[in-house]
């Protein structure tokens, strides 16, 4: 059996399905921090820092708030209010639309509710470049952003938002933040702990059944928020099947051997390929 079919009948199969995504699954759906759009939006600035990505220039300590948030506007509005490259994302939704799934990702750009995954299926644990915390933080709680970058864009110059447009924590008055975890201060609201709950909820109600265990470009960064989790819960469940795919890191333990199966390849063309010949397979019925 071909690896595609043998995904095919455990997805088929699978009384439940946990999704975990990491960033190799936007990098398949054509985000790229570096090359031609790096270039194009933020000329600039690499002319001035010599900067090389979004990634290494988001940790840049900029002498200003007004340059600091002119760099972190075209940073926000490129990875998260600007259309999805490609449509992975519609073409893994297909696959799981009408199932009982959930998703566990350490993904900020919020591509799964663009693509239309449900809120509460939900639950990106290193926040959301959509949201704002207060510095400080003072308290629990994040704010909405897509208003204010959108003015920090149309009116920023010279590297610089006007003065008025810097944001301040409207509770205590000290600059906000980016609501992403760094260091202990990131702030797990109302919502990050409801969608954790939810999770939890999830993992206990599946945890007898016949769950596929779907790994999605997950790298090295962060192994103990979906990869090892996985392990786990594959070698406590007999029925479940652990699918790890990945453009370049696709392994498993060897504990899970006949459990499992391993594709380094592109998402976005293993994902194509599936819905194509699950699509096939019902107009043919």
């Amino acid at each position: 059996m071909s690896d595609l079919l043998c995904l095919a009948e455990h997805l088929q199969k699978a009384e439940a399905v946990l999704i975990g995504a990491g960033a190799g699954l936007s990098t398949s759906a054509g985000y790229r921090y570096d090359g031609p759009v790096f270039e194009q939006n933020f000329a600039d600035f690499i002319a001035r820092y010599h900067f090389t990505d979004m990634y290494t220039a988001g940790f840049f300590r900029f002498s200003s708030l007004e340059e600091h948030w002119a760099y972190w506007s075209r940073h926000i509005f490129l990875n998260r209010y600007c259309p999805i490259p490609k449509d992975t994302y519609a073409h893994l939704l297909k696959l799981v639309q009408g199932r009982d799934y959930f998703v566990l990702t350490t993904n900020v750009d919020h591509c799964f509710q663009r693509a239309g995954f449900a809120k509460d299926r939900l639950f990106y644990t290193q926040g959301d470049y959509g949201l704002w915390q207060c510095s400080v933080p003072c308290q629990n709680r994040t704010w909405d952003n897509e208003t204010q970058v959108r003015a920090m864009l149309a009116e920023q110059q010279d590297r610089r938002i006007p003065s008025g447009r810097v944001p301040f924590c409207p509770v205590c008055g000290a600059p906000m933040t980016m609501n992403l975890r760094s260091d202990a201060s990131f702030v797990e609201d109302e919502g990050w702990h409801a969608a954790q709950a939810r999770y939890r909820d999830f993992v206990h109600r599946t945890a007898d059944k016949k769950v596929l265990l779907l790994e999605l470009g997950v790298g090295g960064n962060t192994p103990g928020i979906i990869k090892y989790p996985f392990w786990q819960m594959a070698c406590r469940n007999a029925r479940s099947f652990l699918v790890c795919l990945n453009l370049h890191e696709a392994f498993c333990p060897p504990e899970l051997k006949g459990r499992s199966l391993c594709l380094a390849a592109d998402i976005y063309a293993v994902l194509c390929a599936l819905t194509d010949l699950l699509a096939n397979r019902a107009s043919a019925l």
